[in-house]
């Protein structure tokens, strides 16, 4: 449990850290100083004007980098949906294990974390796997976040419209069909049979909506965008609409 704690406070720490808030709302530009300004976001936001010079619209270049991101990201992404699964499947023989250890005494509790070890080691599981690509992609995904916030600070750059929607102003329509999209993509996710996970799962789209609410219409459309992309890998991966029983996997290698 401590090393989970341990393992939330350095992604959170991390997250802050590179999201560089004191300069969340400043203009960017080449010249622009510090390692996350020379070396994530103004590659980005160069990477969104190409394409708006290719495309024809800032709106378009924020699609196509988006796109490009989750591709390269699709591998680890790929890898922690998998072990997510993995972790689904195992979820009987846990919940086995837990009933069998439910006695809080020291002795017990040290028996319940050694068969579980067991268990883990035997199925070749890392429960830390699946957080490893979430820490690679976070510097991208919070740097993509960041240049489309600060091109809209920067006057040089008149982001303008995507079809309707003006992307520097906010956009309730957008912010609505981004959350819709947050919740899809938690529907065609891995079944969620703990109540708190299944609390957050609508608690997440409604806070995409109240930030979209007042936050530039650019940044919706990007949310829109990456979670199309991850509804389209849920479906491949969990297969959400062929509704079957979770069956556990078999423990225990030959016998000698």
């Amino acid at each position: 449990m401590k090393k989970k704690s341990l393992l939330i406070l350095m992604l959170t720490v991390l997250s802050v850290f590179l999201a560089g808030c004191t300069e969340f709302n400043e203009p960017i530009y080449e010249t622009s100083e510090g390692f996350w300004n020379k070396y994530i976001v103004w590659p980005i936001v160069s990477l969104i004007v190409t394409f708006k010079e290719l495309l024809g619209t800032y709106g378009f270049g924020i699609i196509a980098v988006t796109i490009i991101i989750r591709l390269i990201l699709l591998p680890l992404m790929i890898k922690q949906a998998q072990s997510s699964k993995r972790m689904q499947e195992m979820q009987p023989l846990l919940t086995g294990l837990k009933e069998k250890y439910k006695s809080k005494d020291a002795v017990t509790q040290q028996k319940y974390r050694e068969e579980m070890q067991k268990l883990m080691t035997e199925q070749k599981i890392n429960p830390a796997a699946g957080c490893l690509p979430v820490l690679i992609q976070m510097p991208i995904i919070i740097g993509l976040y960041h240049a489309i916030s600060r091109m809209n600070a920067t006057p040089e750059i008149n982001i303008g419209n995507f079809l309707w929607f003006e992307l520097a102003a906010p956009s309730i329509t957008l912010a609505i069909v981004a959350g819709l999209m947050q919740f899809a993509v938690l529907r065609t996710g891995p079944a969620m049979d703990n109540p708190q996970m299944r609390i957050m799962m609508y608690i997440m789209p409604f806070m995409i909506i109240i930030f979209g609410t007042f936050l530039p219409a650019a940044l919706a459309l990007y949310w829109v965008i990456g979670n199309i992309i991850s509804i389209i890998q849920n479906i491949f991966i969990y297969k959400p609409f062929k509704k079957k029983e979770v069956v556990p996997v078999k423990t225990g290698g030959k016998k000698k």
